[in-house]
């Protein structure tokens, strides 16, 4: 194959059967295959020989809806995560953070809340998603995700004093409670 191939272009491959390219890198590419979920494939690689792209013949697009979902399905299952609704409590909305300096000549900064709180969220699902890569992880002892299970416990604890902004309290970040 001599065409560089870019990401969502569907392609055949011998052995492992349809796919579709997910990101292209200099040295080869992560193809998400029906059969067999996703694979890094070089191309510098005999594997990379027997794949070619399927070219369509009419205007449908490159991905069915069945294959679009076959691929969230593969991200949500591998990162843990499934898009949840998570609210800022009512009495926030509309509010400001205001950061004012000690000294008095210095312009104080105002941070929207609910932009805060957007961020304070995603810090909480970076964490989740850092906790179960370090649980699946197949080169770390169960000593070593132990260990660093218990530096994010703690992180958790230091980020309890924003769960006055969570609505519900299962949302709430918790520690170690000690």
């Amino acid at each position: 194959m001599e065409t560089e191939l870019t990401a969502g272009t569907r392609i055949d491959h011998e052995k492992y059967g349809e796919g579709i390219i997910s990101s292209v890198s200099i040295s080869g590419y992560e193809v998400f295959f029906a059969r067999g979920g996703k694979m890094e494939l070089s191309k510098s690689n005999s594997e990379f020989e027997v794949m070619e792209a399927i070219e369509s013949t009419d205007n449908s697009p490159k991905i069915s809806i069945a294959e679009l979902e076959k691929v969230f399905d593969y991200l949500l299952e591998k990162t843990g995560t499934v898009p949840q609704i998570i609210e800022f409590a009512d009495k926030w909305t509309g509010g400001k953070l205001i950061l004012k300096p000690q000294d008095d000549q210095l312009k104080p900064h105002e941070i929207p809340l609910d932009g805060f709180f957007h961020k304070i969220v995603m810090v909480r699902d970076r964490l989740r998603v850092l906790e179960q890569n370090i649980n699946s992880h197949p080169k770390l002892t169960d000593e070593d995700k132990v260990n660093l299970q218990q530096y994010i416990t703690r992180i958790y604890g230091s980020l309890t004093s924003f769960n006055i902004m969570f609505k519900n309290k299962e949302d709430h970040f918790v520690g170690t409670g000690k």
